[in-house]
């Protein structure tokens, strides 16, 4: 068994202040009251809390166990779809044809779209990079719709401009 759970859970928790914290200014500057409120507080459920703790607060515990990562996955899976703030929230699987997938995008409302920029902002706070960067090094890795790109890129050039 792990040593020092509680130690890794207490880190995780602050972890999760921190980071609501940052998105909470972040989304404030941008007018999004509600949103920076209640950012990422599926964090705090039991679907979520314990893989993510292990997962990044769990040192040598976490790479010795496999059930970790897949713990962890699921936990991913559980916090993509219940906050639509994140991009894979908005695609479906379309088709699955001889091992294939074909994936559609659907337009993401501007409220999640600002909030997901907030997201990125807050993370480059956290580990000193910008939302730029984030979006330049993963953009062929979103599937995202034509529209909310553009509105993506619109919004990330509008804001470090200011």
């Amino acid at each position: 068994m792990m040593k020092n759970k509680w130690k890794i859970y207490w880190n995780y928790f602050k972890y999760i202040v921190e980071h609501r914290r940052n998105v909470r200014k972040v989304c404030f500057k941008m007018g999004l009251y509600w949103q920076g409120l209640i950012h990422d507080l599926s964090k705090y459920s039991p679907a979520e809390f314990k893989a993510y703790a292990i997962k990044f607060f769990g040192g040598d515990y976490a790479y010795k166990y496999f059930e970790v990562e897949s713990e962890f996955e699921k936990a991913w899976l559980h916090h993509q779809h219940k906050n639509p703030h994140h991009w894979q929230y908005w695609v479906q699987l379309k088709t699955y044809k001889d091992k294939t997938a074909n994936y559609e995008a659907h337009e993401i409302p501007f409220k999640y779209t600002k909030e997901m920029i907030c997201d990125w902002i807050a993370m480059g706070i956290k580990f000193n990079d910008t939302a730029i960067e984030y979006y330049n090094k993963n953009k062929d890795k979103m599937i995202l719709h034509e529209t909310t790109r553009k509105r993506v890129e619109g919004l990330l050039g509008e804001y470090y401009r200011k």
